[in-house]
């Protein structure tokens, strides 16, 4: 009995450290798509970026919901996740000061790789089935974004 309770808690910290990844790598996504949508001219754009801004903000207080109900205290603020994403976001800030459309598009779209790696391998560390769908759900929505930023990248870069 005791043993099975070890591999239960083991299973539920296993958990939590994946969805506290994804909760990191939402904010960071939330924070630069915000700044992006500050930097960008094209109106458009603007409202693209807000919007996914918004999008993340969505999904990583879904998520920290979830982590709370498995007992995290403060989700999202133990992931060592956090610094690998936040490097993936850390380009966009000389994209932002050259206000080039296109190179923060490629900027925007690199921090996507990130969210979709991250999302995949989430997928992949044994998550109980009601979150699993939840991050095949939001997983789905991130590659939507991702493929749509790199089409815009790739269409500003030929104007």
């Amino acid at each position: 009995m005791r043993r099975a309770i070890q591999v239960y808690m083991a299973q539920q910290k296993e958990i939590i450290s994946t969805i506290n990844g994804l909760i990191e790598t939402l904010k960071d996504g939330q924070e630069g798509f915000r700044q992006a949508a500050e930097a960008v001219k094209d109106p458009q754009l603007k409202s693209l970026f807000n919007e996914y801004s918004q999008q993340r903000s969505r999904f990583a207080t879904v998520l920290q919901t979830h982590a709370k109900a498995l007992g995290e205290v403060k989700p999202g603020k133990t992931s060592s996740a956090a610094g690998a994403m936040h490097r993936a976001w850390i380009n966009l800030k000389s994209a932002l000061t050259s206000g080039d459309d296109h190179a923060i598009l490629a900027e925007c779209e690199r921090g996507e790789d990130s969210a979709v790696n991250e999302y995949k391998e989430a997928l992949e560390n044994g998550l109980t089935s009601s979150l699993r769908d939840i991050v095949s759900r939001q997983y789905r929505e991130v590659i939507v974004a991702h493929d749509r930023i790199k089409n815009l990248r790739d269409t500003a870069k030929k104007s």
